[in-house]
């Protein structure tokens, strides 16, 4: 997958969600960005291996993400990064987080109807 290029004046940001999945001993949620190259430069800020990516966003435990937020990572819920997901799965540009829960749905109902 080749690395996201910004988009000139575009606003670059990585997000955590509220999701909290128990994974051994650990809690897990997700951090998702805007692109690619800051989503690994995040992971790196606060020591996370390029072993949790999944592809285009990291799973990563609740002490990481504290790590993250105050590194400048904004907090989302985990509705909001799986339509933001949704969009970027599709080779969308995702949505601010406030709009993106009914960007997602207003787009699948656009989709259903018939021409």
């Amino acid at each position: 997958m080749a690395p996201d290029l910004p988009v000139v004046g575009a606003p670059v940001t990585v997000y955590v969600d509220s999701m909290q999945a128990a994974y051994r001993r650990m809690v897990m949620c997700h951090m998702i960005g805007n692109t690619e190259a800051e989503l690994h430069a995040m992971a790196d800020t606060i020591g996370v291996a390029r072993r949790w990516y999944q592809g285009d966003h990291y799973d990563i435990a609740l002490t990481k993400r504290a790590k993250a937020v105050a590194a400048g990572a904004v907090e989302i819920t985990w509705r909001q990064a799986g339509a933001m997901m949704w969009f970027h799965r599709r080779g969308l540009s995702m949505p601010a987080p406030s709009s993106a829960v009914d960007a997602m749905l207003e787009a699948m109902r656009r989709k259903s109807q018939p021409a």
